[in-house]
């Protein structure tokens, strides 16, 4: 079958959630990607910031193949090798003590708010708790996440949703202590909001949240589902602050394309909240998936993921500035490690097909941001192609091609 046919049958069968751009993609190699007529693409989107270690890594193919040849799946009514491996290694570079494998990013923030709950509700019998969640973030797609994701668009025609959810400003301390109650249970934020506009929590603000937290004993929930797993120089965006959270959730490039995700929380929360039958999940943590976390995080310390990030990202920080400056449809850069944005004075659309028609992917957030989250492994000459192509690109929208 032709490109165009798979894309006719795709839209006769498959639920229009997604406004798909016109490629159906066949094959990856490092940080590019080739679809089914063989053209290649220059991938700065991986997967929504899932493709860590880039396409086709030969470690990570043979890891899974090993595994899918021992076991693939048994249930949480036993314990299996891999599970403990991968609980094991990220707990070491997390920091946290307590792990929870999901099936995916927004089952971790439903999990972490039923922690939050569990913890609140032990403590004097209520129910009527509260989260605070911060305006413009995103938390997921799922009936809880939606719940505490600020953005009114994504909610309101799915509500009633769970109650008892305020909404506070990022990096905004006294907007925030205007909604605690004596009924606050937990503060829920992004540490870098990703599809709200890349905008990274301050250092300031996280530590007046955990001195608040602190002092009145409310849990503090980092979601690092996508500003997680060194995208921002550290392994968890938090680390740059030493602002430990009670409860944080991962996902994404946590497996590098197979779909888990986690949370996980400290001991003292775990001592003092969900226990056996509050909480479960068929497939998550089954041995395929945690193979692949395992590997992953083996391969990140092997290949010295994070130190690449912190050698590529000021590189592609200068470039994306000599395009705002160069540009005055471009307000600014905005972001940190390899998760940045640049903000437009117009809609983005535009320059992002024509990015796609001439061999580069990038996707948006919101319908004025440029997000660009590639691979992990990109290098210096890659940047410098991205930059060619993008410059071409908004060479052309400038000129009403």
């Amino acid at each position: 079958m032709s490109m165009r046919e798979y894309i006719d049958e795709a839209e006769r069968d498959l639920l229009h959630t997604y406004n798909r751009y016109q490629i159906v993609l066949d094959r990856g190699e490092g940080v590019c990607l080739y679809d089914l007529d063989g053209k290649r693409y220059l991938d700065f989107c991986a997967g929504i910031a899932v493709f860590a270690l880039g396409y086709h890594n030969e470690e990570y193919n043979e890891a899974l193949k090993g595994q899918i040849d021992k076991l693939i799946h048994t249930s949480n009514y036993y314990y299996n090798v891999p599970a403990v491996e991968a609980a094991r290694k990220v707990k070491k570079v997390s920091g946290m003590d307590r792990v929870f494998f999901t099936n995916s990013g927004t089952e971790a923030i439903e999990g972490a708010i039923k922690a939050a709950r569990k913890y609140a509700y032990l403590k004097d019998g209520t129910t009527d708790h509260e989260i605070i969640a911060m305006n413009h973030s995103f938390h997921g797609r799922t009936m809880g996440a939606l719940a505490v994701t600020g953005n009114a668009h994504y909610r309101e025609a799915f509500e009633p949703l769970i109650g008892n959810i305020r909404f506070a400003d990022l990096n905004d301390f006294d907007s925030v202590l205007s909604q605690v109650t004596d009924k606050t249970c937990a503060i829920l934020l992004e540490t870098v909001q990703g599809e709200g506009g890349i905008f990274p929590a301050s250092e300031d603000f996280l530590k007046k949240l955990r001195a608040l937290c602190d002092e009145r004993d409310i849990l503090l929930i980092l979601d690092e589902i996508q500003c997680g797993m060194g995208r921002t120089g550290e392994m968890f965006a938090w680390q740059r602050y030493g602002v430990r959270p009670d409860i944080m959730t991962t996902a994404k490039a946590l497996g590098c394309g197979v779909p888990v995700g986690a949370f996980l929380m400290t001991e003292r929360v775990a001592a003092h909240s969900l226990v056996a039958g509050d909480h479960g999940t068929t497939y998550g943590g089954n041995p395929l998936a945690c193979a692949a976390v395992e590997k992953v995080l083996d391969l990140f310390e092997k290949y010295h993921i994070i130190e690449n990030v912190r050698e590529v990202a000021p590189y592609l920080e200068q470039k994306l500035e000599e395009l705002a400056a160069r540009y005055g449809f471009i307000e600014t850069r905005r972001g940190v490690g390899l998760l940045q944005g640049l903000v437009f004075t117009c809609p983005v659309a535009p320059v992002i097909n024509k990015a796609v028609e001439n061999g580069l992917l990038l996707i948006n957030a919101g319908t004025n941001i440029i997000r660009f989250v590639p691979p992990l492994i990109i290098t210096k000459r890659d940047v410098d192609e991205m930059i060619s192509i993008l410059t071409r690109c908004l060479g052309d929208v400038a000129a009403g091609e």
